[in-house]
């Protein structure tokens, strides 16, 4: 049994349509906490975190929107993960935009610091999220996490990252939308880009399983950070950033199946679902529906469902 920790975090700062806000209350009327619980897990609900007081930063790039905000979020949400896990949970954060990572990740890499193990990236998204508070023309934040995490310069008012991950225990998987930019600073930092060609050459499972057995064989932590976007927006369609060519509901299963049977996973990430954009909470129900997968659902579980 695991006991989890649900963290919502109702960051909304990281990108300019509202509603991501609204995230941790539409997970948690699609029952999330239920799902879990159902498998035989404990879990705690520790409510919504809160800004605290916000500090004047400036940032040389213009372009760069609500980053008081977004540094706020992410030292309350670091806090909050550091806190989960050093109460031996796993902690769910149900978001919010993808900037939450930039919190939810740093939190993870302080406690696997303290503990002497190394910590893995598994980052299942649509975009590579490779930009830095420099570098982004858009000036939107939740496209920087992955930067941070991997210590990339341009970061000089966000607390220094506490240990920056390397390359090689960076995995981003499901990618189909990055910037040039982006894609030149990836090569130099020799992180595995498993974009959806390598997934349709190579299969669902096998990128997936090596990159598990490394975690496996370093005795790693493994934070999984989950965006709407990995999935295909015919199946998910409450996201502002849809990209056509995601991940089908089987192949999502699929994933989380695997990563269940791992038993690497310490902490999870959900983001970038916008209530707002949803069909009779469809997307909601299955990213919930994903986390049941992960947390021990077997495909022969699964009751007939209707969207009505």
């Amino acid at each position: 049994m695991t006991r989890t920790i649900l963290i919502g975090a109702p960051v909304d700062s990281g990108q300019r349509r509202p509603g991501c806000l609204m995230g941790p209350a539409a997970y948690r009327v699609a029952g999330i906490a239920a799902a879990i619980r159902d498998l035989g897990h404990g879990v705690e609900d520790w409510g919504d975190v809160a800004l605290p007081d916000l500090r004047a930063v400036t940032c040389a790039n213009p372009a760069v929107d609500q980053l008081p905000e977004t540094l706020g979020w992410t030292e309350v949400l670091a806090d909050r993960v550091d806190d989960a896990l050093s109460e031996g949970a796993m902690p769910v954060i149900l978001g919010g935009d993808h900037s939450l990572a930039l919190g939810s990740v740093s939190g993870a890499a302080a406690h696997a610091r303290r503990s002497g193990r190394p910590l893995f990236l598994l980052w299942l998204d649509a975009h590579s999220d490779f930009h830095t508070p420099m570098t982004t023309t858009s000036g939107n934040l939740h496209g920087t996490p992955v930067a941070y995490i991997a210590g990339r310069d341009g970061f000089e008012a966000f607390p220094p990252f506490p240990a920056p991950i390397p390359a090689d225990r960076i995995c981003l998987y499901g990618i189909r939308s990055v910037d040039p930019a982006e894609h030149a600073a990836l090569l130099e930092h020799d992180i595995a880009i498993n974009d959806m060609r390598v997934l349709d050459e190579h299969g669902i499972v096998a990128p997936l399983r090596s990159f598990l057995t490394k975690v496996r064989e370093a005795g790693g932590m493994l934070h999984v950070s989950l965006d709407v976007d990995f999935l295909d927006p015919s199946i998910a369609p409450a996201v502002g950033t849809t990209v056509p060519g995601g991940t089908t509901f089987r192949e999502a299963h699929l994933v989380m199946e695997l990563l269940h049977e791992s038993g690497l996973v310490t902490s999870l990430d959900l983001v970038e679902l916008n209530p707002f954009l949803d069909d009779r909470g469809r997307t909601a129900k299955l990213m919930v529906d994903l986390v049941g997968s992960l947390m021990g659902r077997k495909v022969f579980d699964r009751p007939t469902r209707s969207f009505t």
